[in-house]
């Protein structure tokens, strides 16, 4: 049997840290929870697949002032504020 794709899985945080997709264009991003030391803040990383294959754009620490780090081309990006707001949905609500 085939695996689902990426936007037919269920999240499953606990298992994978992947918490859920979503797209503008032909981009599809996903949202996961690093693993992390325990009394650390929550880690997440977001990847984006634009037809050549997933790769890391941004890696944050969710605190008050968060420290966000862009990748690339990203870095300074237009989308870059629409993608965390996107990206802090699924970390609030994976099921979404």
């Amino acid at each position: 049997m085939a695996e689902p794709l990426l936007a037919d899985r269920e999240p499953d945080p606990e298992n994978d840290g992947w918490l859920g997709d979503f797209n503008r264009g032909p981009a599809v991003f996903s949202v996961y929870r690093e693993a992390a030391h325990p009394l650390g803040p929550p880690e997440y990383r977001i990847e984006c697949n634009d037809g050549a294959g997933p790769r890391v754009i941004c890696r944050f620490v969710d605190e008050p002032d968060p420290v966000i780090e862009w990748f690339g081309a990203w870095s300074g990006d237009d989308w870059c504020d629409w993608i965390l707001a996107e990206a802090r949905k699924r970390i609030k609500d994976p099921t979404r």
